[in-house]
């Protein structure tokens, strides 16, 4: 059976390492990023998850994707989400890494 005829998908990945300094255990961590996951989860439709330094007190590494038909519409709501992270009074940006990739519809 052919692929359905369908425009190019894009896909937007970021990575974005967080430190949290108040943090003396990994309660009062889970206690700052849980915020941070669920709020990108809810308030921008992403698909998130923290991928790294689990076993760190005061680092985070959440992973973040959006799929998009355009381009813009991607580029609007990585940029989006990365303003909100950057504005949470409770963590620290180290990092924030964008990857793109798209792919083209088949006939």
């Amino acid at each position: 059976m052919p692929a359905p005829n369908v425009g190019p998908v894009h896909v937007g990945l970021a990575l974005v390492e967080l430190h949290i300094p108040q943090s003396r255990s990994l309660k009062a961590k889970r206690a700052a990023v849980k915020p941070v996951v669920e709020g990108l989860r809810q308030r921008f439709s992403l698909a998130v998850a923290e991928v790294g330094y689990q076993d760190k007190w005061q680092r985070a590494l959440i992973g973040f994707a959006v799929v998009s038909g355009t381009y813009g519409h991607a580029v609007e709501v990585l940029d989006a989400a990365e303003r909100w992270v950057w504005g949470r009074p409770d963590v620290e940006v180290s990092s924030f890494t964008t990857r793109w990739s798209t792919f083209e519809g088949g006939e």
